[in-house]
């Protein structure tokens, strides 16, 4: 319950609800890793595609980050090649609702459509890092930065789920799920 109260605590903060770079320019590699940590939005979706994963278990537990990964990295293309993608902050911010959903309800869908669904999302969070980029920053250092963090971050979701199922009662985490899905609708109104 202290879990869940301290997540809580944390999305209804709503000063961090969007990602956006460090004041005073960090370039290349820092400030693309340092990009999706500094939006809870980002961070609670890309956590929760790890829980998701784990809790979906077997080949999930890489398949399905590793699908957000790749298409991150072409929504992040897409995005630095200007090319517009409509309603992105919604997607962003509907991506933690529904993976919240999908784990608070322990949802298991076949391998290929969790990857595609994470996938729809990643295009997203992809474009938004991709279009923020600083100018006189490197793209490719910058893409480096925000997958390595990323991928960091679905790590994390993957390691906490996995522990979560060992050590705790098995609700518990499909309470961090629902958390996350209350996180995602604050961060809509905020």
């Amino acid at each position: 319950m202290k879990r869940i109260s301290l997540l809580a605590i944390i999305a209804l903060t709503p000063f961090v609800a969007q990602a956006h770079l460090l004041p005073g320019g960090a370039n290349g590699f820092a400030s693309g890793f340092t990009h999706p940590l500094f939006g809870l939005d980002h961070v609670l979706a890309m956590v929760a595609v790890g829980l998701w994963a784990a809790q979906l278990g077997g080949r999930c537990r890489w398949a399905v980050p590793a699908a957000f990964v790749g298409l991150m990295t072409v929504g992040g293309a897409l995005g630095m090649a200007g090319i517009h993608i409509p309603m992105v902050e919604a997607g962003i911010l509907a991506s933690v609702l529904v993976l919240g959903l999908l784990i608070a309800a322990a949802v298991r869908l076949p391998m290929f459509a969790g990857m595609a669904l994470v996938g729809l999302f990643a295009i997203f969070h992809g474009h938004a890092h991709g279009t923020e980029i600083p100018v006189a920053t490197s793209g490719f250092t910058y893409a480096i930065g925000f997958v390595l963090a990323t991928a960091a971050l679905h790590a994390c979701g993957v390691g906490i789920g996995i522990l979560a199922q060992k050590r705790m009662p098995a609700p518990a985490l499909r309470y961090v799920g629902a958390g996350i899905a209350v996180a995602g609708i604050c961060l809509w109104f905020t």
